[in-house]
């Protein structure tokens, strides 16, 4: 905690100073600002880890400025203890309504002041780790199985986790990458710090550089995830899809260990590790002209390869068991035991889709029947529909109605444009499937909402339509 960032706004330069070397000696990094425009460019260089806050102010008072973090939803990111000598009861209860951690009345004792600000920061704390406890109550939190193959990616995940420099995960789409990024985080000196994932497909183009780096508009900052992992770790997913302008910012950013927010004009120090990871060969897109040289070589210090799960196929049990576990558990589904015919099916299939088609396959297998076991024959009638057509149009399925002539004609358009194709396919289908439910098609996909309906509307998807069109 002792390393937290403070920034400690009061009109009067004996407070603020007397404050600012108390919290020095207690081994904080400190600013002060001296009114609430000062407190507003200190924002603009650097979001604080916590604020000291004075009422009273000759251009803004604190309960105005707090409100205006509030509305602007910063007042989440960081615990505000408000500070008066003048304050009443019904200005310590609105501050709290705002969402100020404490109130601390003038003359300040200085055991209280420092004991505050050191349940402030760990409350804040723990707040944000059961925030990311429920978050990866969503997602699967480190790989499953005991295979070798296994074994010996965890060792070397192991090893990386203790030095900072970057890594670039390759693998095949599904394959797990973002589950071995998040026991390198784990494992690795930033485990107390943000973990924050974005996947660059999800994202439009035209908005990737201000989620990525942030913005600065109409005096209102935007803080993007840059600045949101703090000084832990950025893992950023789907690398090869960036945009070039976005490439030409990360790969400044890289270089020089600081940043601009769209739109603002002061440099932001990167804090955070950045992880990426890839399911093309990026040495080919180089090749094509598609992504930089200089940022591949920034990126790729330390290269690692996800196997598919081909590959390690005797671990194939385990993490069936382990999706039907947490399906139960998460989502109280009823309890299904695979048959030993079942396992050894699954266990010699190919999963081109890797852990993503795992995890969907143990999801439809829960929800379409409440059957005690799931038995070989369900599993390849579950198989077997993969590859039946819902109509004659590609849209709504064509990828499944004649296999592999359907596959080769993927292979006739450019890579983005057959993989829009697929990516319509697929999401119609699963819209179908469930009846146009937006939010059960996010979690069979294993997406987030909010990037499921950006993806559905830059496809030109409408769910009642699909629904519709399908009865």
């Amino acid at each position: 905690m002792a390393s937290a960032y403070i920034l400690v706004v009061d009109d009067e330069p004996d407070i603020r100073e007397l404050v600012q070397e108390i919290l020095q000696d207690e081994g904080y990094e400190v600013d002060i600002a001296e009114n609430g425009q000062a407190a507003r460019e200190s924002f603009q260089k650097r979001e604080p880890e916590l604020v000291l806050l004075d009422i009273w102010m000759p251009d803004i008072d604190g309960i105005s400025l707090l409100k205006e973090w509030a509305e602007n939803d910063e007042i989440s990111r960081f615990p505000v203890i408000m500070m008066s000598g003048h304050g009443s009861v019904e200005t310590a209860v609105e501050a709290t309504r705002l969402g100020a951690y404490d109130f601390l009345e003038k003359p300040l004792s200085l055991a209280k002041l420092l004991l505050t600000v050191e349940h402030a920061l760990e409350a804040y704390k723990l707040d944000k780790e059961n925030q990311g406890m429920r978050q990866q109550l969503m997602t699967v939190d480190e790989p499953v199985g005991k295979s070798q193959v296994n074994q010996d990616l965890r060792r070397e995940i192991e090893q990386i986790a203790q030095h900072d420099s970057r890594v670039l995960f390759v693998g095949e789409a599904g394959s797990g990458k973002s589950k071995y990024s998040r026991l390198l985080h784990r494992l690795s000196p930033r485990y107390d710090q943000p973990y924050i994932e974005l996947g660059v497909a999800t994202l439009d183009p035209d908005n990737s550089a201000r989620e990525l780096f942030g913005s600065e508009q109409d005096g209102r900052i935007y803080y993007g995830l840059l600045e949101q992992a703090g000084k832990g770790t950025l893992y950023i997913d789907d690398i090869g899809d960036m945009d070039p302008a976005t490439q030409g910012r990360l790969l400044s950013t890289l270089e020089t260990g600081q940043f601009h927010r769209l739109g603002g004009t002061e440099s932001i120090v990167l804090n955070c590790r950045i992880i990426t990871a890839t399911h093309y060969s990026l040495e080919q897109l180089v090749k094509e002209g598609k992504f930089k040289a200089e940022l591949y070589f920034q990126l790729n210090v330390l290269p690692v390869s996800i196997p598919p799960l081909r590959n390690h196929c005797e671990d194939v049990p385990d993490i069936l068991n382990y999706y039907r576990d947490r399906f139960v558990q998460q989502e109280q589904f009823n309890y299904r035991s695979f048959s030993i015919a079942a396992l050894n099916r699954l266990r010699n299939y190919n999963w081109p889709g890797n852990l993503l088609e795992l995890k969907n396959l143990v999801q439809r297998l829960l929800i379409v029947s409440d059957q005690e076991t799931i038995s070989l024959q369900e599993i390849e009638e579950v198989l077997a529909q993969k590859y039946q057509s819902s109509t004659g149009e590609f849209g709504l399925g064509a990828l499944q109605s004649s296999g592999s002539d359907a596959l080769q004609s993927l292979f006739d358009h450019p890579l983005k444009e057959a993989r829009e194709m697929f990516e319509k396919s697929y999401l119609e289908q699963k819209l179908i499937e469930v009846g146009g439910s937006v939010g059960k098609v996010a979690q069979l996909a294993g997406v987030e909402r909010t990037h499921l309906y950006r993806k559905m509307k830059s496809l030109g998807i409408d769910a009642k339509k699909i629904v519709s069109k399908s009865k």
